[in-house]
């Protein structure tokens, strides 16, 4: 039972820094800090698979599933948000 505790613990204060953290950026500085996200996020994406495989205990294969959507979902907007972005760059009425 400690093991899922331990887990559960875990998984909810990283929801809980992250959320912080994105909540204390101003809102200039988020797209151009995007790109340096995704590169974090896509390291917690791998980290996600992991547990999601080790196949250990149930909720650990839950809660990895879980990061891995949140994760990918992140990484996913981001690049989608930067592209948005950078394409105003471009010019030339397009």
């Amino acid at each position: 039972m400690s093991e899922y505790v331990t887990y559960l613990t875990f998984f909810v204060l990283a929801a809980f820094l992250g959320y912080s953290v994105i909540t204390k950026i101003p809102a200039t500085l988020h797209t151009p800090l995007m790109s340096g996200s995704n590169a974090i996020t896509g390291i917690t994406l791998v980290g996600a698979v992991v547990v999601a495989g080790s196949g250990e205990t149930t909720i650990a294969t839950v809660l990895g599933f879980l990061a891995v959507v949140m994760a990918t979902v992140n990484v996913v907007g981001g690049y989608l948000v930067s592209h948005y972005m950078l394409s105003d760059f471009h010019g030339g009425g397009e």
